[in-house]
């Protein structure tokens, strides 16, 4: 695979542009050439401490046929090196790890802890933490790392303080692994002043802005979700970043969460999990570019996908699925419970995939975040335990945490669930507490 596919491939979080593949081959994977692996983070606590945690590297391959429920993860424990380089670095222990993305090459990993504040950069292939931050304090003396994106040219990784209401950012230089933290850079969210002159936060407009995901764009700026409804559109490279675009809560619904680009289409879903906000499903659907602080607000203007506050619905992973020419795009619903397919030429929905016997299926699968292999004929999405640490917890709970994968089928129209593979963390207590949250596919 050259680096121009792995490029593509690593654009957004979950959220990528894929290389090509041929017919799918329901149990054969049709990855011939591409060596990848499924990296899945576990929330809960290494046992007997009040942080760490782990991740679970699962071999691409071992996934693909018949036999991916047996798969056995290298797992790298979080409560060792990068605890003890984040102790060094900060004086302070890493705390729920949430969040996995890869810089653009797959070669680096950047790891969010969003309870402690702190971002860890990993290198890759070796598993090694290189470099450990914590966040600011911020409103109410918060602090928080619900994400950490690395822009589309690698120069940058952009954190959401989401407590505190601050996006920060960190300069990164890979070739030479030195990344620093660029303190005036941030955006304090809750009190800076947008293009238009307008608050930044303010009631019945953008009444809580605790960033959510910075979402990359191929032209180098980013979308940021807001908790409490609205959006913005940030341009990193200027120091302080910058806004660019402005949305508000009628345009965009709270709890907005991840993103996906589908040829020139950015897609964002938002949610719900909130108390001001517990059920809400919506997927929208924006142009690549064109954003500008010259253009009013709203503008560009999103194009509802689809929209739905049933009790129940949750809006949260997002990606493409079918090769690198796909026209679908995949949405789990982990309230309840589903996955839903759309035509992302035509901005409608084309499948629903159940998997569960309704949203009170004692024994219901709970999907949070997606990826897709290199062929784009698996998708695999992270698994919330019966004892979810993020999130509020009518949403989030699942009978079993772990990995599901789905094989695709007519291109990314329509797919099915094949496998779980489970994990555990047996803690002191005997419960088993933990909660897949955090996926990413690394190229090899």
């Amino acid at each position: 695979m050259n680096a121009h596919h792995r490029t593509l491939l690593r654009t957004l979080l979950l959220f990528a542009l894929l290389p090509a593949c041929g017919p799918i081959d329901e149990g054969s994977g049709n990855g011939e050439g591409d060596d990848f692996e499924v990296w899945l983070v576990d929330q809960s606590n290494s046992f007997g401490q009040t942080f760490g945690g782990a991740i679970h590297i699962f071999d691409g391959h071992d996934l693909e046929g018949a036999h991916a429920s047996d798969a056995v993860a290298e797992v790298v424990p979080l409560d060792g090196a990068a605890a003890a380089l984040c102790h060094a670095s900060t004086g302070a222990n890493p705390a729920r790890p949430h969040m996995m993305l890869f810089n653009s090459t797959g070669d680096y990993g950047i790891l969010s802890f969003v309870t402690s504040g702190h971002v860890v950069v990993f290198d890759a292939p070796s598993r090694e933490p290189l470099a450990c931050f914590r966040t600011e304090l911020g409103t109410g003396g918060a602090r928080q790392a619900h994400a950490a994106f690395p822009t589309a040219n690698d120069a940058h990784i952009v954190v959401a303080n989401q407590n505190g209401k601050k996006l920060e950012r960190i300069a990164s230089d890979y070739g030479n692994e030195a990344f620093s933290q660029d303190a005036a850079a941030t955006i304090d969210l809750a009190n800076c002043v947008t293009p238009s002159g307008a608050p930044c936060q303010a009631a019945g407009v953008r009444p809580d802005n605790a960033p959510i995901c910075p979402v990359p764009l191929p032209n180098g700026q980013v979308i940021v979700t807001l908790r409490g409804g609205g959006m913005f559109v940030v341009d990193p490279s200027t120091t302080p970043m910058s806004i660019v675009a402005e949305y508000d809560l009628d345009h965009v619904a709270p709890n907005g969460c991840g993103g996906a680009i589908v040829h020139d289409t950015v897609f964002i879903t938002s949610g719900g999990g909130t108390t001001g906000n517990l059920y809400s499903y919506a997927v929208y659907a924006f142009p690549v570019d064109g954003f500008s602080a010259a253009n009013l607000p709203n503008t560009p203007a999103p194009v509802i996908v689809e929209s739905d506050d049933a009790d129940g619905r949750d809006a949260h992973g997002v990606t493409p699925a079918g090769g690198a020419n796909t026209k679908y795009l995949w949405v789990a619903d982990r309230g309840l419970g589903l996955m839903t397919t759309y035509d992302a030429e035509e901005l409608e929905r084309e499948h629903v995939i159940e998997f569960n016997d309704g949203p009170d299926d004692p024994n219901k699968l709970t999907p949070d975040l997606l990826d897709v292999n290199p062929s784009g004929d698996r998708v695999y999405a992270s698994l919330r335990g019966p004892l979810p640490l993020s999130g509020d917890p009518h949403v989030s709970v699942g009978s079993q945490a772990g990995l599901a994968v789905f094989s695709v089928s007519d291109n990314g129209k329509d797919g099915s669930l094949t496998s779980v593979v489970p994990i555990s963390n047996i803690d002191a207590l005997g419960q088993d507490t933990a909660d897949g949250h955090g996926i990413r596919v690394r190229l090899k």
